[in-house]
């Protein structure tokens, strides 16, 4: 099983979990067609192989969180993203008993992100976390692919309904201006933003400073 994540960072959208089940000539035919890191394909290409993809797993599981949901976890239940993620992907584990787990670690220990994971853990698979797994492991490549094209199917009907937010990324001039234009209209952020990011937090505070100002 490979498994990654999609929309760990931007402050507007889901956060988008895959774990995907190969058998090894399913692998090299995976290969053969051009799977890698998901950042290395243009969006028809990864819509493409997301299907391929989907015909050739044994398994695949994906999993969304939305805005509501990430900010639950991290202001109420006091949960980071690294362990929300560990927590996940042991549970497609649980399901899908992998004799063998390639998983793209949130976490810069990867040793750690490992043991996160292994405490939810009803099978006892072989793990092997790394750092940019994405971009070694075709398994893990393919889970990227998947979960980027969800991130991006999920994006794409916000846009359809709310006009041009950008990539949603903190970074994105387009998405802090869309949000600062929000936040003067509607007097706060939209449910489809990360309350809990510090992004969003400090741009609804400078709205309201303005107004009083």
């Amino acid at each position: 099983m490979g498994g990654d994540e999609a929309g760990r960072g931007p402050v507007l959208g889901n956060l988008v979990l895959c774990g995907a089940l190969f058998d090894s000539a399913a692998l090299e035919e995976l290969r053969s067609l051009g799977v890698r890191d998901s950042k290395q394909l243009s969006p028809r290409r990864r819509e493409f192989l997301a299907g391929a993809i989907a015909e050739r797993a044994a398994g695949l599981e994906i999993v969304e969180f939305t805005p509501a949901e990430i900010d639950d976890c991290r202001l109420v239940k006091k949960i980071n993203l690294n362990e929300l993620e560990a927590r996940t992907f042991a549970e497609m584990i649980n399901h899908l008993k992998p004799d063998l787990v390639y998983l793209d670690s949130p976490d810069p220990n990867p040793e750690l992100f490992e043991k996160r994971i292994r405490r939810y853990l009803k099978v006892n698979p072989r793990i092997v976390a790394e750092n940019f797994a994405d971009q070694k492991y075709p398994a893990v490549a393919a889970a990227s692919i998947v979960a980027k094209v969800r991130r991006d199917q999920r994006m794409a009907e916000l846009r359809a309904r709310y006009g041009n937010l950008g990539s949603g990324y903190p970074a994105d001039p387009v998405t802090i201006s869309f949000l600062r234009k929000w936040v003067q209209e509607h007097g706060s952020l939209p449910d489809f933003a990360r309350r809990s990011w510090e992004t969003a937090r400090r741009l609804e505070e400078q709205v309201r400073r303005e107004r009083r100002g």
